[in-house]
């Protein structure tokens, strides 16, 4: 496991994009979850969705759209690049509209199934953000420039600036007719101790993962390095 955990050969960076895809694929049935809670979604998701009624496009375009314009910010910041953020970007949203599609499960009409509801979405995205972690190919554009803004507001405490960043994503959204409600509440507060508490299940330690950049990912699959 440590090998691949390292990606030091075209063989690892393989299955890892591969864990990635399949975390982020099941991360986008989370998703999916907390939308369908109908109490309001997540702050990144009441953006995702805001653009996506104002445009008239899919919920799925929305969330590339975004997180393409977050990428370049990441890159504009010079904060490190991997894969898996690339995968992320173009995986998560259409894998929602996948889901959708499929109406696996209806609005909740019921604010405490709701509530439920919203919990097991962010119980899914917990456990998914620990097996697209083990892939050690980069972090999330958005965790990404939550990181890059904390280094640059260093006088900020980064809760602090978690705040700030996913207000204005909120704001932005429900000026754009995301669905703003209880949901966006426990998301926001919620999300991260449940994340907190699926790694301690699983004996996770996210500050251990030494993710690879984009430039050394490229020298290890053009070294012809396959074992």
């Amino acid at each position: 496991m440590a090998d691949l955990r390292e990606n030091r050969t075209l063989r690892s960076i393989l299955i890892n994009m591969v864990i990635a895809f399949v975390s982020l694929f099941i991360n986008g049935f989370g998703v999916y979850l907390t939308i369908q809670a109908n109490i309001g979604a997540g702050p990144w998701d009441v953006l995702n969705i805001g653009v996506s009624r104002t445009l008239g496009i899919l919920y799925g375009n929305a969330s590339i759209a975004i997180s393409i314009t977050i990428l370049i910010i990441d890159i504009l910041l010079k904060e490190p690049i991997g894969i898996a953020m690339f995968i992320d970007a173009l995986t998560v949203g259409k894998a929602v509209d996948f889901y959708n599609r499929l109406n696996v499960v209806p609005a909740c009409k019921d604010p405490l199934v709701g509530v439920l509801v919203m919990i097991a979405g962010l119980v899914v995205l917990a456990y998914t953000q620990f097996t697209y972690m083990t892939a050690s190919l980069g972090c999330g554009p958005r965790d990404t420039l939550l990181v890059g803004l904390a280094k640059r507001l260093d006088r900020l405490p980064i809760g602090l600036v978690s705040i700030l960043l996913l207000s204005t994503a909120t704001l932005i959204g429900w000026l754009l007719g995301g669905p703003v409600g209880l949901g966006t509440i426990i998301c926001a507060f919620g999300a991260g101790p449940i994340m907190q508490l699926a790694f301690r299940t699983v004996r996770f330690d996210a500050k251990k993962i030494k993710h690879q950049r984009l430039r050394d990912s490229v020298k290890v699959i053009f070294s012809g390095r396959k074992e």
